[in-house]
Order: C-alpha cells, then structure tokens, then sequence
C-alpha cells in the first residue's frame, strides 16, 4: 500500500494527483475525514469536486472503498453520486463502503453550526458539515455506523440519537429547523443501500495478500491533524500516514511508499497560526491567480509564502519517500520568490514548530530568482525554467527528500514526472 496525503493545511491538489495516479493502482481508498473535504479534479476542461467519494472513481476498472474511518453523510453522498456522471448501477460496482464508518446525522450538523456560533470571535474555522460532533461520538461510544442501515430497527436507533442530540441543543442558544438539516438524508440513506457495506478491512488485507496494488488517499493536511496539528485549530481525524492503517484496517508493514503533497507556495482556510501569511498586494495576487477559494466552503484561502520548517517537521511526521510539488504556474511572473528557511521567536532562531499558538514567529526567508514564463503547456522536467528547477532543488536539499511530480496546471494533463 502506498499512501498519498497533504503536507500543509490542506487544499494541496491532492484529488487531482489521486486521478492522475490512478492508472498504476487497482484500489484507492479514503482513510479518514468527510465532506469536509474538497478534492478537486479536472479533466476534459470539466471540474469535478468529491468529498466524500474516493479520486479513483473517474476510472471504471478500480475499486474505490470508504473506510472506517471516514465519517460518511448520506445526504452529501447522494447529491455527490448524482452529480458524478456515471449511473448508480455502474458506481456500485465501483464503490464499497465500511460498515464501521460512523455516519454523520442532521443533528451532528446542527450541533455544528451551534457551537461554532456559540464561540463568537473564537471560531475554529469549522466547515459546519458535522464533522466534529459525529467523530465526538464516534471517540464516546455513541455514533451509528453504515452497517446500522442495514438495521431493522435503523429509524428507531436514528430517533433515539436524535433526541440524544435535541436535548444536548437546548444548550444554546441557537435557531434552526432540523427538517432542513434532515431533507435529502433518508433519501441518501436509501441509496447507500444499494452498495456494497461491508467489513472492509477484511476486502482490502485479502486484496493486499493477492498482490492488488492499494492507494490510500488522505484528506485535508499534516498541519490539521488532531494530535500533531495547530491545535485546536485543526481538523477532527489523524491526517497523517499513521491515520491510513486505523482508517482502513491494514498494517503498517503493508506501506511502501508515502507520498507527501504541497503547494508551491502555502495557503490556509480559516483561523489558526500562519506564519508565512501575506497580508498585502502580493498574497492577493498568489489568491486570486491561483484561485484559491475553499473546494467545499467557497471560503477564500490565506496565502503566502511557502515554509520549509512546517514542510520538513510533516515529511518527519509522515515518513514522507516522495514530494509532489503543485501549483508551480501560480507563481509565474514574480520577479522575486521567498521561501522560509527557519523561525525567530522572542529573538530566538530555531526550524521547530512551536507548541504555542500565540508564538509570536517572525520568519527569516531566503529569496530566489523568480521565473516569468508561462509554464502550464510544459511536460518535461528538463523544460522548465532554470530558475523553477534551482527553487526545486532548494526545496530538496533542505528536506532531503526528491520531488518527483511538479503540477504545472489544473487538468490532470499538466503533470511533469520526474
């Protein structure tokens, strides 16, 4: 099994490498996260975005399986499914899903929106789809899971959650009417029906024993995981490799390769420490050119420079074998590119992330040569601006580690392979 995640604070165009890598794998599986997660691809000048649904989808003769660790919302799922383009009868045949992956209800969704408005100027970030409250009960013993459908008394169990929920609401002070949060949900429940749920973690140990190529396609980013992220200004699951064995059921003696994904530069959504942020004309710039609105939130994205230190402490995190570099296009045409080599805290240098967030960083950058060319129809290495590949190689010898993919555009064409 090889395992491809983010290295930053998500949005690193993992969806569209997934797609991409897709031909060499038989199997591609999500190992954590929900519709919180926006994986963007594009192919034929048409844009797709999943969610929930694994990258590989796009190609008839893979198996695509959500795994026990995916936190699964049928109404996003339906409206996912039905957007897709291929038929249902074909998907299913293409898609199998964990009974141990714990579904989000309407009231998690709620719950949600409750809490983050209840914090007032302390919000999280959250993108409000449930994904805190459903993996709250999912860490206390009291979530409903995708084999629950299959249930007889499923709407009984689902009644009783829910009154569990409404009584936790009347906490706040918040409006909502759950028959908006509910419409769709039952409807998407039904529809899961009609795919295989089933113990996936024996589907994907018997596929591994058969010599069955794996992928296993992270969500969100290193620097948002629960336990190794800006906490708490972080996601709800473990993004890192680690998360992809308990999201999925496999051993860590199954891993080949880990495949750590970034961008060019950095961006983050939402609240949280970033301290490479451009605040001014050129962080506008790097926004608008590379379009870096929220797949999922629409929400736009803080931008800067990109930061080694954060990169180097993810690769350690990860075990990272391999760095895919994307959005190198985005960066055309300044005369001047920094990257942040290390950290001055209280006067003090140090490469550490520190564990405050209230750190007050103050980055020390190396400048390179910029590159003006316009690179996006370019497909070998060799091509590239001199420039562009002395920035690479910067890159490389400060991690230590090859980048093999530069990513020059958003189609799943503009993909150089070292």
């Amino acid at each position: 099994m090889d395992i491809l995640l983010g290295l930053q604070w998500g949005d690193e165009g993992k969806g569209k490498l997934v797609d991409a890598l897709s031909p060499e794998y038989d199997i591609i599986a999500r190992f954590q996260g929900g519709p919180n997660a926006g994986h963007s691809l594009e192919f034929n000048k048409v844009k797709h975005v999943l969610h929930l649904i694994p990258s590989g989808i796009f190609h008839p003769e893979k198996l695509n399986i959500i795994g026990n660790g995916v936190v699964l919302d049928p109404s996003v799922f339906k409206n996912e499914t039905e957007h897709l383009g291929p038929p249902v009868n074909e998907l299913v045949k293409r898609l199998v899903i964990s009974s141990r992956a714990n579904l989000i209800l309407p009231t998690h969704r709620v719950l949600d929106a409750a809490c983050e408005h209840q914090k007032g100027n302390l919000k999280i970030g959250s993108t409000l789809k449930g994904i805190g409250p459903a993996y709250t009960d999912k860490a206390s013993r009291n979530g409903l899971r995708a084999g629950d459908i299959l249930r007889k008394d499923f709407r009984e169990l689902y009644e009783e959650h829910k009154a569990a929920h409404m009584a936790l609401l009347k906490n706040y002070k918040y409006e909502f009417k759950i028959d908006e949060f509910e419409s769709g949900w039952f409807e998407g429940i039904e529809l899961i029906k009609k795919f295989r749920i089933e113990n996936t973690e024996y589907l994907i140990n018997k596929l591994a024993s058969d010599g069955r190529k794996i992928l296993a396609e992270g969500a969100q980013g290193t620097m948002l995981d629960i336990d190794f992220g800006s906490y708490p200004y972080v996601t709800s699951s473990n993004t890192i490799s680690a998360g992809a064995c308990a999201g999925l059921g496999i051993s860590p003696r199954q891993v080949r390769e880990v495949f750590g994904i970034f961008k060019a530069y950095c961006t983050r959504v939402g609240s949280g420490p970033f301290p490479t942020e451009l605040s001014d004309e050129t962080g506008e710039l790097i926004r608008k050119t590379g379009c870096e609105y929220g797949a999922t939130t629409g929400r736009p994205r803080r931008c800067g420079w990109l930061d080694l230190p954060a990169l180097r402490y993810a690769i350690m995190i990860n075990g990272v074998t391999r760095l895919f570099m994307m959005k190198a296009d985005v960066l055309s045409g300044f005369r001047t590119v920094k990257i942040c080599t290390s950290y001055f805290i209280d006067g003090k240098k140090q490469d550490e992330i520190p564990f405050d967030n209230d750190a007050r960083i103050v980055p020390e950058y190396t400048e390179l040569e910029g590159w003006s060319e316009d690179i996006s129809g370019i497909r070998e290495y060799k091509s590239l601006p001199l420039s562009l590949r002395h920035y690479v190689g910067f890159i490389e010898n400060y991690t230590g580690v090859p980048v093999k993919i530069v990513s020059v555009g958003p189609d799943r064409n503009a993909t150089i392979f070292r």
